[in-house]
């Protein structure tokens, strides 16, 4: 406990030497930015606090399963297993079907393609950070990444894979048989300990170090001043930061942000209160410029688009908007512009993932 408080106070003394630096960035930015044109008014575009700054600093460790520790075994069976399209009932689907580590672990589709090449609803969200999330899937439904590793397998439009049937499948594998009495000796192959695994791997699955996490430790060259300034227009005018805030850029919590044509419930279906109704999770925008198209049902394929649509003030739809989304932004061409080169400054360098080599009947 002790060596977490001294990292976590020397965390502290480095983004606040980070804050002098780059609060006098962000002042050139906003000369430059303005160079050429009447200055706003300042409350649209302050210089981002120190605090405010802090709540985007990596935590110290990442979060563990309630009773499912990570360990070296059960890390490579959740692999083994998330890999394999044999926790389908067409054997042709597995996980990463879905959540292609190429992909940004999503599928680069506007929405899902499940069992018999069906078009589903709603995109595959990346399963990057899931590990410091509180609510998985769009509509919130499942707490811990155990319940939602079971969630697709056992859906019919999704893997279509009785878990009774997928239980007795993988006791015929003696390699599955071997691994599951390595990292679960006491559990053995049950649903239980298929979705345990796959939810330590899917923990794994963290973003790594990106150009804003290098600024925000104190390299004061690892941002451009466009991007610079599109952090002050995020945590501004933008608007951005009211949902996606904190390290993983999300507040985990479900709004109603005006997409046209939404007719779905989203989280109201889960939680039956007016103001969740057409309303979503927030996603993390770690990495996001490998994680399109974007939005629940894919309704954009750019960020360019993305930043239009908060601009403009969105469509009506199944719900009342959320009361932190504006009706308008009136950004101006360069704000936009900045605004996406920030959030594709939140991209890390991609980890090299080996895909498993599975075991046979």
């Amino acid at each position: 406990m002790k060596k977490r408080q001294i990292q976590q106070g020397n965390r502290s003394k480095l983004v606040a030497l980070t804050f002098i630096s780059a609060t006098a960035l962000l002042v050139g930015a906003a000369g430059n930015a303005f160079a050429n044109s009447e200055a706003p008014p300042k409350s649209e575009y302050m210089t981002p606090t120190f605090d405010s700054m802090m709540t985007y600093t990596r935590p110290a460790e990442v979060p563990q399963g309630d009773g499912n520790a990570t360990t070296e075994e059960r890390v490579e069976l959740g692999k083994h297993l998330f890999f394999d399209p044999r926790l389908s009932g067409s054997n042709f689907i597995s996980c990463a079907t879905c959540h292609n580590p190429a992909l940004g672990w999503s599928d680069g589709q506007p929405t899902a393609i499940g069992h018999g090449m069906q078009v589903l609803g709603r995109a595959s969200p990346t399963i990057i950070n899931t590990a410091y999330q509180k609510f998985l899937f769009w509509d919130g439904r499942a707490t811990t990444l155990e319940e939602q590793a079971l969630g697709p397998i056992v859906a019919a439009g999704e893997m279509n894979q009785p878990l009774d049937e997928l239980v007795t499948e993988l006791k015929a594998i003696p390699g599955y048989v071997k691994m599951f009495d390595s990292a679960y000796p006491k559990d053995g192959i049950t649903a239980a300990s298929i979705g345990k695994a796959i939810a330590v791997f899917e923990r794994t699955v963290v973003s790594s170090e990106s150009d804003f996490d290098r600024w925000l430790m104190g390299d004061e060259k690892a941002l451009s001043e466009e991007e610079a300034w599109g952090f002050v227009v995020f945590e501004g005018k933008g608007n951005c930061d009211a949902c996606h805030s904190g390290f993983n850029f999300s507040d985990d919590k479900f709004h109603n942000i005006g997409l046209k044509d939404v007719t779905n419930e989203g989280r109201f279906a889960i939680e039956p209160k007016a103001s969740l109704k057409g309303a979503f999770k927030t996603p993390t925008l770690r990495d996001i410029a490998l994680t399109g198209p974007y939005m629940h049902n894919g309704a954009y394929d750019t960020l360019e688009e993305v930043v239009e649509h908060y601009d403009t003030g969105g469509f009506k739809n199944a719900g009342p908007h959320s009361k932190d989304f504006k009706s308008s932004l009136e950004l101006s061409d360069r704000d936009k512009k900045a605004l996406v080169a920030f959030m594709k400054a939140l991209t890390g360098d991609q980890v090299k993932i080996t895909l498993p080599q599975l075991p046979a009947k």
